[in-house]
């Protein structure tokens, strides 16, 4: 009778402890953060660049204190906004993240989209998100109005990079852009924009969604300066780790290490080596809506402060 006790009370302390660290979960989610980072890769002698990366922001129409705190951002007056994808996650979103931007659409920007503004998500196990992930769930899954979000995006003067090139001049620099259309479902088209990063430029990105290996090497031969990309959620779940905490997945290629944050590519390089680039990988804004839940691995966006070399 006492064993019986001790195994309900154990059992009692364990859903009770389980519960505590999903109420966690789901308030971490909501806890949408501006980060700060600095980048010396201009040439010397140009002012700083003031660059506004967003990601997979994954909205939906009922989550208004997402929408309230991205619309917010338009007040930081970027000289530049990139948005690497995912930026929908139900069929009726495009107007309320074209909205959620605000002022934002009036500043210069770039995109590409992911994986989740092509196809409606679905539940998904949480645990799932640890394992490997070849997009095959998507193959007969309902598309979302993608066209309509690639429309509103380009009507307020945003460059579509999807397998294309570009250039922008925005505060006297002259941009040249490299974009892949979503490397996770095999989307990128490495060919459309093989070859050398454009010389004449003061600048040169590379913008994907899923930061695929095959796509930074591509991009970090060619010359381009920096990548930019998001997708891997952080690693959404991460661990104590000794100095901060630890990614166990980023749901492509990339090593847990690099899951967030400014690195470098190929990983032992250094600035100046050739072909390598610095990598900025963003946590994002969202998750699949089934499973809000994040730990150690804040919603973010980050404010890249572009700075001589």
């Amino acid at each position: 009778m006492g064993f019986g006790r001790t195994l309900l009370r154990a059992a009692g302390v364990g859903a009770g402890l389980g519960a505590a660290a999903t109420s966690y979960a789901l308030w971490e989610a909501r806890q949408y953060t501006l980060r700060r980072v600095e980048v010396r890769v201009l040439p010397a002698g140009m002012r700083p660049l003031r660059v506004l990366h967003l990601s997979d922001i994954h909205m939906t129409p009922g989550q208004r204190r997402k929408q309230e705190w991205l619309r917010g951002l338009a007040r930081l007056e970027p000289d530049l906004v990139i948005d690497t994808g995912d930026n929908l996650a139900h069929r009726a979103s495009v107007p309320v993240v074209l909205d959620s931007l605000g002022g934002l659409l009036d500043r210069p920007g770039v995109f590409v989209h992911g994986s989740n503004d092509y196809f409606e998500p679905g539940f998904r196990n949480p645990l799932g998100y640890l394992l490997p992930d070849d997009g095959s769930r998507h193959t007969h899954v309902p598309e979302l109005p993608w066209r309509d979000l690639t429309a509103g995006l380009t009507a307020a003067g945003w460059l579509d990079l999807t397998n294309r090139r570009g250039r922008l001049t925005v505060a006297e620099t002259a941009l040249a852009f490299a974009g892949v259309d979503d490397p996770h479902l095999e989307y990128d088209d490495l060919d459309a924009v093989a070859g050398p990063a454009d010389a004449e430029a003061d600048l040169r990105l590379g913008v994907a969604h899923a930061p695929y290996l095959r796509v930074l090497d591509r991009f970090a031969a060619d010359g381009y300066d920096a990548i930019v990309a998001g997708h891997t959620h952080g690693g959404q779940v991460r661990l104590p780790w000794p100095g901060g905490s630890r990614a166990y997945a980023t749901n492509c290629d990339l090593e847990p290490a690099r899951a967030r944050g400014l690195h470098r590519h190929p990983a032992d390089s250094r600035p100046g080596d050739a072909g390598s680039a610095w990598l900025h990988v963003s946590a994002g804004l969202g998750t699949n809506p089934y499973t809000r839940i994040r730990v150690a691995c804040r919603p973010e966006a980050t404010l890249l402060t572009l700075q001589p070399r």
